[in-house]
């Protein structure tokens, strides 16, 4: 199903400066390796060298903490919204 995903600023150059793309996924895992086929390094950019996602890493859908809606197990619905949003720690 399509669900629409907000890119951050900071990983705008990996969509060529798309703020908002659109991928086929059912669940958190084809999320990400939906956005990596079409946007090469965003996998690495949010998963760890296992494939998991980053800690830093947090994904809203529908303005919902997916946490608190299953965690990456949540199913997505055609329509969803996505907005993945990593943390940025600076000094």
């Amino acid at each position: 199903m399509a669900v629409k995903v907000q890119i951050p600023a900071p990983l705008r150059s990996l969509t060529g400066g798309q703020a908002e793309v659109e991928v086929d996924a059912a669940d958190v895992s084809g999320l990400i390796e939906g956005l990596d086929r079409r946007h090469r390094g965003l996998k690495e950019r949010l998963c760890d060298a296992d494939g998991n996602l980053r800690s830093y890493v947090r994904i809203f859908v529908n303005d919902e903490d997916i946490r608190f809606l299953g965690g990456e197990q949540y199913k997505f619905q055609d329509g969803d919204e996505i907005l993945l949003i990593p943390s940025i720690a600076g000094g």
